[in-house]
């Protein structure tokens, strides 16, 4: 084949796949709302991925955090495979396919979401994570290859791109994360009117000192997770915040 051959023979792999992924990439409207309404209670997403998928698993993390376009408060998103200490020390102590599973359990809370990405849907390591998610209590999306596989059948939802070709599939799960990105920015302000409306508490002065708790906030975490792992928002319980 000639270069150009090899360009266009990518090209029309992709073309052909932009079709019916425009019907399942619909999903991710609905998605970038959940996703708000979850960051802005206090809730967090955990991203993983093998290979290709963890840089993009990563790429999504980055944008959360960071920005995509506009400025805005930081997002907590976490890429389980970016803490290479945490993720060679389970490899070593408990087997590979449970790197990002045991993390899973450490980091994720009643209500998070855990989105995992494969091209193949097979990876055990992100099958053991899945069901480490739904154990957990947490929302479990998918970014995969062709449905039906094993990883869309264990997650909650999936995005499945409908392609043979594991390139067409990474790159149409980068769109993916940049869609999902601009769903999240443009839900956001509705997510913060609702929270405000619900939790009508004044936000004190960051600088004031904690208090030490008392009997009716005693067992209380103040940074958006409890222990039995509801959600309360950034540093409120349901009194209000623990200032003084």
């Amino acid at each position: 084949m000639t270069r150009h051959d090899i360009v266009d023979a990518h090209l029309a792999g992709l073309a052909a796949a932009l079709p019916p992924y425009r019907r399942e990439a619909e999903r991710l409207a609905r998605w970038g709302n959940e996703l708000a309404r979850t960051l802005t209670r206090g809730g967090r997403i955990l991203v993983a991925g093998n290979g290709g998928s963890a840089a993009e698993a990563q790429h999504l993390t980055a944008e959360l955090v960071g920005k995509l376009r506009d400025d805005r408060e930081p997002l907590s998103a976490i890429a389980l495979h970016a803490e290479t200490s945490a993720l060679t020390a389970i490899g070593n102590d408990y087997g590979y396919d449970e790197i990002f599973a045991r993390q899973v359990r450490a980091h994720g809370r009643h209500g998070d979401i855990l989105l995992l990405m494969s091209s193949s849907g097979r990876s055990t390591n992100l099958l053991a994570a899945a069901r480490a998610g739904r154990q957990s209590g947490l929302r479990c999306w998918a970014f995969t290859g062709p449905a039906p596989n094993p990883l869309a059948d264990l997650c909650h939802e999936v995005l499945a791109v409908p392609s043979p070709d594991g390139q067409v599939v990474q790159e149409l799960h980068l769109v993916s994360t940049h869609l999902l990105c601009e769903f999240v920015d443009q839900a956001l302000p509705l997510a913060r009117q609702v929270l405000t409306v619900a939790v009508p508490s004044p936000r004190p002065d960051p600088t004031a000192p904690w208090t030490t708790p008392t009997p009716a906030t005693a067992g209380h975490r103040t940074n958006g997770h409890l222990p039995n792992g509801n959600h309360n928002g950034h540093g409120f319980t349901g009194t209000g915040w623990v200032a003084s």
